[in-house]
């Protein structure tokens, strides 16, 4: 009988697994609660009820340190007592409910549906739609940019969330079952929600900003190995994605999500980073990739295919690895 609060090795295998495989059946039905909503509205309350715009900038980030502490715990937490309760009922159901709380940290099927949804209007030749749909899945202003411009929004969109919404739950569903998949999740929608560089959360946000560099540091050097790998299987140059991520991925201003664009932009040959504007203010982010050919839509569903591949790749070679582990402490 499977022990899904305390996983085996095997056990662990089978939840990476699993996770992958309900999210790409079942993706997040909306008839379902979703935790990371409720983990949203968790962080909200903390941010209403703990920031304070007057405060000095230490005391605020020791106050920020706490929701950035409070949050990933509560949430490991409470999905551990989800998990005990079902395995109470029956070893299986314990089981069901830790498969199901992983999935719900993966979003490859979102992904990749949020990606189609800007490639479609494109494709029908209608900009206006193609910007309302890219605005959803980034935070630069997409009023007025050109089709190239929402092409590389959506690779850069796909490419750096293969990290977060892929690899990086499997990682930590591997390491620590469904408790740790959720608190990754936590870290992580803490950081997209209190993360920003702005005067309302320079400081509140910065132990949240860290802790997310810090949960993606190795899933992001993971995906540099690995998404290379994915190009192959889509007809694409393995050897200059490593050599763009080797030699570009540092210039991104995120220490981790260079590595996955930079993989993108060498498997495809293309150009990621630039000129983007944030609220009407330039930002230059230095150009990723060699420029081969132009940036076309094309290229959206093509890095959507290594997202996809990628996080295949990753399900199998932590499953594996598992397997591994749990035939070394057995002998």
């Amino acid at each position: 009988m499977p022990d899904s609060l305390w996983p085996t090795w095997p056990i662990k295998a089978a939840l990476v697994s699993l996770a992958l495989l309900i999210d790409a059946a079942v993706g997040d039905p909306a008839s379902l609660p979703h935790p990371v909503i409720l983990i949203g509205r968790l962080i909200s309350l903390l941010d209403k009820r703990l920031r304070r715009s007057l405060d000095s900038p230490s005391r605020q980030r020791r106050r920020g340190l706490v929701v950035a502490i409070a949050v990933p715990v509560i949430s490991a937490v409470v999905a551990a007592l989800i998990v005990m309760v079902c395995s109470a009922i029956h070893p299986w159901v314990g089981f069901l409910a830790a498969a199901w709380l992983a999935s719900t940290t993966v979003a490859a099927k979102g992904l990749a549906q949020a990606a189609y949804g800007v490639l479609r209007p494109l494709q029908s030749g209608d900009l206006v739609a193609a910007r309302r749909r890219v605005s959803e899945i980034v935070g630069r202003d997409t009023e007025g940019l050109s089709e190239a411009e929402i092409a590389r929004a959506a690779v850069e969109t796909v490419a750096e969330n293969t990290v977060d919404a892929c690899i990086a739950p499997l990682f930590f569903t591997l390491l620590a079952g469904a408790p740790g998949a959720m608190a990754y999740r936590a870290i992580n929608t803490l950081d997209s929600m209190l993360g920003h560089k702005n005067e309302t959360y320079l400081h509140f946000g910065w132990a949240s900003a860290r802790l997310d560099d810090m949960a993606n540091w190795i899933p992001a050097r993971l995906a540099g190995a690995i998404m290379p790998l994915a190009a192959i299987l889509v007809g694409r140059n393995p050897w200059r994605s490593w050599r763009v991520i080797l030699r570009d991925a540092r210039k991104h201003p995120s220490p981790n999500a260079g590595i996955p664009e930079a993989a993108v932009a060498g498997a495809l040959g293309i150009e990621l980073g630039g000129l983007n504007f944030y609220q009407g203010i330039p930002e230059h982010r230095a150009v990723l990739g060699e420029g081969l050919k132009p940036l076309t839509k094309d290229h959206i569903s093509q890095a959507v295919k290594i997202m996809i591949i990628a996080s295949v790749i990753t399900a199998f070679v932590l499953s594996m690895a598992a397997m591994l582990l749990g035939c070394y402490t057995a002998a």
